[in-house]
């Protein structure tokens, strides 16, 4: 039985069928891979060609080194290419990570491909299932109510929890899988929103509200982390893919800072303090347009004027740009993350089988486990991953 007709659980299946296992989807939605058709702006970013483990945050760094060097994004390329699925690598803008695989056309091609490859291998794909009890005597077994309203048990030795995270919650994202590791005595990494916007402390918030809509090339940092990376100036706080990125960093708890360079490599104030330039707000202006949008420009240099005009004073503008920190309120939540970060304790899994340590035939995979990737097809590489890690040792043992 598999929990979760998502990324990992569909892949999950169609791998298990495969090589010989009968397997069966719960799924409590009306339909499988929802959150697959709306990822990528509706193209399915379903892969990056560059995923190593250092993409991925975890209480255990070297748990996801496993299974992704197993089944790699060439593996999963393969499968794309078998289904005669067109796709593309995407560079939206100079800088941008590359290796982003998406869609040509539609998600809708990935969820159909996974579902081809379920009906391949004879998997059952059971919608509209809401899970009441879980339990284990001899075997596992799961209590639901049916579409029709109708209990119905399920039972069978080995039991797959891919219920995802608690993100999107629209989406029909549950804290379920975190219940029944728990209920298997399973602990749970504290569990946060990541790639997610951040939001302004009230003082930003009324300083920088006229930005909304404006998007700048700069450099995150918080804590070890640094992204290079677009950043977009929202209603609310920040966002955009350096801080979508940095979010997964961010220490909230501590209220750190994330330090944002606006124009990296740029050293814009230098023409006045080393050749004499026009020393008034209108040449500081034109100086800083010419590295950053101009409606950042005006705003910074209304807000940040000097006090004085010696080179000091031109110096400390200068690192101020290349400086600013912020103090977020928060994140914009579950509502707006991608992923969640924090999940099942991988001390408690196995790498290399995704099973449990603490209940034999019990596996959990995907965005329920504590491994967090970066954007850009990382977090679908994982789902990939270890569900074909899953579904390799499932295997193997129906075989036994």
């Amino acid at each position: 039985m598999i929990l979760g007709a998502g990324a990992a659980g569909l892949l999950c299946a169609a791998e298990a069928g495969r090589l010989g296992a009968r397997v069966a989807v719960l799924e409590r939605s009306d339909k499988p891979g929802k959150k697959i058709l709306i990822s990528g702006g509706g193209r399915c970013n379903f892969t990056n060609l560059y995923c190593r483990p250092q993409n991925f945050l975890s209480d255990d760094p070297d748990f996801c080194r496993s299974a992704l060097a197993r089944f790699t994004p060439s593996d999963f390329l393969e499968l794309v290419k078998k289904h005669r699925i067109p796709f593309h690598e995407k560079h939206p803008y100079p800088g941008a990570a590359e290796g982003q695989l998406f869609c040509d056309r539609s998600a809708a091609d990935i969820v159909t491909m996974l579902l081809d490859e379920c009906g391949a291998s004879k998997v059952q794909v059971f919608l509209n299932t809401r899970i009441t009890e879980v339990a284990l005597d001899n075997e596992y077994r799961v209590r639901v109510h049916s579409a029709d309203g109708e209990p119905v048990e399920f039972v069978a030795p080995v039991l797959v929890v891919a219920t995802g995270g608690l993100s999107i919650p629209k989406m029909g994202a549950t804290g379920l899988g975190y219940q029944i590791a728990r209920q298997f005595s399973h602990s749970i990494v504290p569990c946060r929103p990541a790639l997610v916007p951040l939001k302004f402390a009230k003082a930003d918030a009324r300083n920088y509200k006229e930005l909304a809509g404006v998007s700048v090339m700069v450099t995150a940092s918080s804590g070890a982390a640094t992204f290079r990376e677009k950043l977009l100036f929202t209603h609310a706080g920040l966002s955009g893919p350096a801080i979508l990125q940095i979010s997964s960093y961010w220490n909230w708890r501590n209220a750190d800072p994330v330090t944002i360079d606006l124009a990296t490599e740029q050293d814009w104030t230098r023409e006045m303090r080393d050749r004499g330039e026009k020393r008034d707000v209108a040449a500081l202006r034109t100086a800083l347009r010419k590295a950053v949008p101009r409606r950042l420009a005006d705003l910074w240099i209304e807000k940040h004027q000097p006090e004085d005009w010696t080179n000091q004073s031109l110096k400390l503008l200068e690192d101020g740009v290349h400086h600013w920190e912020v103090f977020p309120a928060g994140t914009e939540g579950y509502e707006k993350a991608e992923v969640t970060a924090g999940g099942v304790n991988t001390k408690q899994l196995s790498g290399k089988s995704m099973e449990s340590r603490k209940s034999p035939g019990l596996y959990f995979i995907g965005e329920v486990v504590d491994v967090t990737g970066w954007l850009g097809g990382h977090n679908f590489q994982w789902a990939w991953a270890s569900a074909v890690a899953a579904g390799n040792d499932i295997a193997s043992k129906v075989a036994r």
